[in-house]
């Protein structure tokens, strides 16, 4: 019997509801057993980032050599990678082990507006990682800070989709959700079209972790042995249904509810 296997390379979260705790827990509610490389500790909560500890880029190659010359994986998503070291160690690991499905999720900077990712890092993250990414996840401000260019519109969106098609990316996902709307769409390039995901938007603020979330599902579907279009539209419903249920917790911004496995008691 085949096992599923998806990795996360990325941050801990402390609060639980982004980075590596909201990627095992959007795994396990796929069906996906999930394994975990550590890029960074935070110190998090719903109200913001208090404190980072950026683990030495040494040690984040340790954990990948440990984890992919045993268990393996069918599928890597990468979230936090903090440093243009850490980003270097990943995408060496990523030909050294012939990763072929990789989800990029460009994490620069968490919802409380909080950096976790260096400026000086963002070029290697663009140059060297995403070119060997099956799929990445930026937001509008993400991709604004890889493409050097003002997304303000969903034909924005679709020149941002193509141009990082153009940087080696196979489908590259461009997140709609700081675009105002009834609905929150997304808009893909698979190399011959544009294609538009389309949810209604919940008028919530919870929402820490939506990110991480997708993207982990996304990279679980493509565990699974779906198509990168599959698992893209498998994603986007994965992380509407999270929003939907979405975890009233804390004094900020609650968590998403991946798959909705937390039942809040009355």
């Amino acid at each position: 019997m085949k096992i599923p296997r998806a990795l996360t390379v990325a941050g801990s979260d402390s609060g639980g509801g982004a980075g590596i705790q909201a990627d095992l827990k959007a795994f396990l509610a796929s069906g996906v057993y999930g394994l975990s490389v550590i890029t960074a500790v935070t110190a998090q909560n719903t109200v913001g980032v208090q404190g980072v500890v950026v683990l030495e880029p040494a040690f984040v190659r340790l954990q990948l050599q440990s984890v992919m010359e045993d268990i393996g994986a069918d599928a890597v998503k990468t979230g936090m990678l903090a440093t243009g070291d850490i980003i270097r160690e990943v995408a060496r690991a990523i030909e050294t082990y012939g990763i072929d499905r990789l989800v990029v999720d460009p994490v620069m900077v968490a919802k409380s507006g909080d950096r976790l990712l260096d400026e000086t890092a963002v070029g290697a993250l663009r140059d060297e990682l995403l070119p060997k990414a099956l799929v990445a996840t930026p937001n509008l401000p993400e991709a604004e800070a890889l493409l050097d260019m003002e997304i303000r519109s969903l034909e924005a969106m679709e020149k941002a989709a193509r141009r990082l098609h153009d940087l080696g990316v196979a489908y590259p996902v461009i997140k709609g959700g700081h675009l105002e709307g009834e609905d929150a769409i997304d808009v893909v390039f698979d190399g011959k079209e544009i294609r538009r995901f389309r949810a209604p938007r919940y008028p919530t603020r919870h929402t820490h972790g939506t990110g991480c979330t997708f993207a982990s599902a996304i990279a679980a579907g493509l565990a699974l042995g779906r198509e990168p279009l599959h698992a893209i539209e498998y994603g986007k419903t994965f992380i509407t249904e999270a929003i939907a249920k979405a975890l009233p917790l804390g004094k900020g911004k609650g968590p998403t509810n991946p798959g909705g496995l937390v039942q809040v008691r009355s």
